[in-house]
């Protein structure tokens, strides 16, 4: 079928920030859209898929500063790293859009200007007490204590001019497209967090242009002014298929738009889900049908610093566990809406039972005794008695069913389920040997064509559940079906057991698909990868001595002072202060708040719960220095939002007289979630 006469499906993910290059939990992404964009192809749709890289900011004009060079030339080498590590994972991409391209650019310029002279965009200052660090503005009732609410530092009056966006105009609108669109927001719970914690209380105007720093798009009116991050990062989805804001869209803006389904993390729900729709009212433009914020891949073992080298990078992963391996562990591994964990442990666990024993030791095995009782020639007798007959339909009943869910659990986003679904059909298959014991068989001249029968079952099996697999492991998928010497099964083929063209051989030699590792030889290689990104991180490291301001990313330590003498707080009881609830929790992940120079985002475990903690300490601990801290909390402290993200605690610090910090941790390793009296 041509693919005019398919129905068209656009799928995008977020676009990666030019910061650095992308861990495996950045990673996670790509994979996971590709995954949906290959399974919708073989579905029947025509299949748009995009994914690309923002490009502009104040943050990348200060990294390139720091390395010398222009922030275009930085930008080229990270989104050139980017692009090879999605192309290393075998994702089928179809566009790579990058906000420096000429022609976003020139259409982001087009649409500003469009947004100011119909009067969603007006010229405004920010003006109130701001914050250098945070680069934000409070007014006098948001402060905590005098002091900023985000980072808890020093604030002075301050004006800036800035263009806004009127973004109350819209927002009744949005409220009722969300809730006549029950599927516009996935999972529920990012829906609800989305109402009742922004569009219900009211929107504030956007800001969208900044003056402070020059590496943007320049407002084309006014250009000492650059369009600021979203109004830039989210019209990539509609620049990177032709449109036009002039009205001369091109052929594929008019056949794929609105997208199908925009992929993105959690941590940029909102601007996705309110800013992005309210762009696109403004322009007049249909919403995306649905938008889905998928959890986390954090890294389990706590420990995740450059300098301790123990960032995980997928080329890393992918020399060790090879490309399939990686995208069958963060597809698996990943929850529909809670965080997943990966491990170097977990990932050879996995490699070991499901990879090569369920697996490759399924196809090795068959083939095998192919080869050894039948010369590889495969054929189905239908030779099978009564209790036979019985074994033989619970196997075509599980393949068969096995096929409904994963189409079931695809079109529900459900990846994980759906891979579970595949590994059904191998783990049943391996019963099915189990069960019928064709060694046995093969010792009786009279079940000679038993053996044959059971022979083709499994071979049928296989083949429908490598074909499944294509989407999620495609080469692994392309391997099998090579060694069983037939083609790829179409979905609408899967309705029936018994299309392997009887009579048909497999291949003399079958390959091993996954080898087993030696946890011990894995952890060996772990530690040479720690090394070397150790030796890299302390090449990195500033020469000279750096303050504070210069250098705001490398953990400070509180020199050895005088005694600091404080001014006593009001006397409390021993009741008051048995309200306060202190644990021990462990940090589990940890990155920056994005546009913010002081703020960190934590995912601190306490027990077995996980919560979600903002703190002012980006100037003391960079992200990686945090993870794998054991920290104490105050965990009954009533959540609020810093910067817009939830605080669900807090992180407990000292301070000296300078104002440096420090965190408070227990003297010896006690367990998270242990309690603190």
């Amino acid at each position: 079928m041509c693919n005019h006469c398919k129905k068209p499906y656009y799928i995008t993910t977020a676009i990666a920030y030019t910061s650095g290059k992308p861990h495996i939990g950045n990673t996670y992404e790509i994979v996971l859209a590709d995954s949906i964009a290959r399974f919708k192809r073989e579905q029947g749709l025509d299949v748009r898929f995009q994914t690309g890289t923002d490009e502009h900011g104040q943050k990348i004009e200060e990294k390139a500063k720091a390395a010398g060079v222009t922030p275009k030339t930085f930008v080229d080498k990270v989104a050139g790293q980017i692009k090879t590590i999605w192309d290393l994972m075998n994702t089928s991409y179809d566009k790579f859009i990058r906000t420096t391209d000429p022609e976003h650019e020139e259409q982001v310029q087009k649409i500003f200007k469009k947004l100011y002279d119909q009067g969603d965009i007006y010229k405004g200052y920010y003006e109130g007490l701001y914050c250098t660090p945070c680069e934000s503005f409070f007014t006098e009732s948001q402060l905590v204590d005098g002091k900023c609410p985000d980072c808890g530092g020093l604030v002075q009056p301050a004006k800036e001019e800035a263009y806004f966006f009127r973004m109350s105009k819209y927002a009744q609108r949005l409220i009722d497209h969300i809730n006549s669109h029950p599927e516009f927001i996935q999972p529920v719970s990012r829906k609800n967090e989305m109402m009742n914690n922004f569009l219900l209380p009211g929107l504030q105007d956007l800001c969208v242009s900044r003056t402070s720093f020059t590496w943007g798009i320049p407002v084309s009116f006014d250009p000492k002014h650059v369009t600021y991050v979203w109004l830039d990062a989210l019209t990539n989805y509609i620049t990177g298929l032709g449109y036009d804001c002039d009205g001369n869209h091109g052929e594929r803006f008019q056949t794929f738009w609105p997208a199908d389904l925009h992929l993105i993390g959690k941590d940029i729900i909102r601007f996705h889900t309110i800013y992005w729709p309210i762009f696109l009212m403004a322009l007049d433009l249909p919403l995306p049908k649905q938008v889905f914020g998928h959890p986390w891949l954090l890294q389990g073992d706590g420990k995740m610093s450059k300098s301790k080298g123990n960032v995980l990078y997928a080329d890393d992963l992918v020399r060790i566990f090879g490309v399939d391996a990686v995208r069958y562990f963060v597809l698996h591994e990943m929850p529909f809406e809670n965080d997943g964990v990966i491990t170097w442990e977990l990932m050879v666990e996995r490699m070991n039972s499901d990879l090569a024993n369920i697996l490759g030791n399924l196809v090795k095995r068959t083939i095998s005794m192919s080869n050894q009782y039948f010369d590889g020639v495969v054929e189905n007798k239908g030779q099978a008695d009564e209790a036979e007959a019985i074994i033989d339909q619970d196997l075509k009943t599980v393949v068969l069913a096995a096929v409904q869910k994963v189409q079931d659990k695809m079109d529900e986003l459900r990846v994980a389920d759906a891979i579970t679904g595949i590994f059904e059909i191998f783990r049943r298959s391996n019963k099915y040997i189990d069960e019928t014991a064709p060694w046995v068989l093969a010792k009786d001249e009279a079940k000679k064509e038993r053996l044959a029968t059971v022979l083709y079952h499994l071979v049928e099996a296989i083949t429908i559940g490598a074909s499944l697999l294509e989407s999620f492991m495609p080469e692994t998928s392309k391997h099998i079906l090579e060694q069983l010497h037939t083609e790829k099964r179409l979905l609408s083929q899967m309705n029936e057991f018994g299309r392997y063209p009887s009579g048909n051989k497999v291949t003399k030699e079958p390959q091993i698909l996954f080898a087993r590792l030696n946890l011990k030889d894995v952890l060996s290689k772990a530690e040479e990868i720690c090394q070397a990104q150790a030796a890299e991180a302390k090449m990195e490291e500033p020469s000279g001595n750096t303050t504070k301001e210069e250098n705001p990313g490398q953990v400070q330590s509180i020199k050895p002072t005088q005694a600091i003498d404080l001014e006593p707080k009001p006397e409390i009881t021993y009741e008051d202060f048995a309200k306060l609830q202190f644990q021990v929790g462990e940090i589990i992940a940890c990155e920056e708040v994005k546009k913010s120079k002081k703020l960190l985002c934590s995912q601190v475990k306490i027990g077995s719960r996980v919560r979600q903690i903002v703190s002012g300490i980006k100037a003391y601990y960079s992200p990686e220095e945090m993870v794998g801290k054991k920290v104490m909390v105050v965990v009954n402290l009533a959540p609020r939002k810093m910067a817009g993200i939830l605080s669900e605690g807090m992180i407990l610090c000292a301070e000296d007289e300078n104002g440096n910090l420090a965190l408070m941790k227990p003297e010896k390793d006690v367990p998270s979630g242990a309690e603190i009296c």
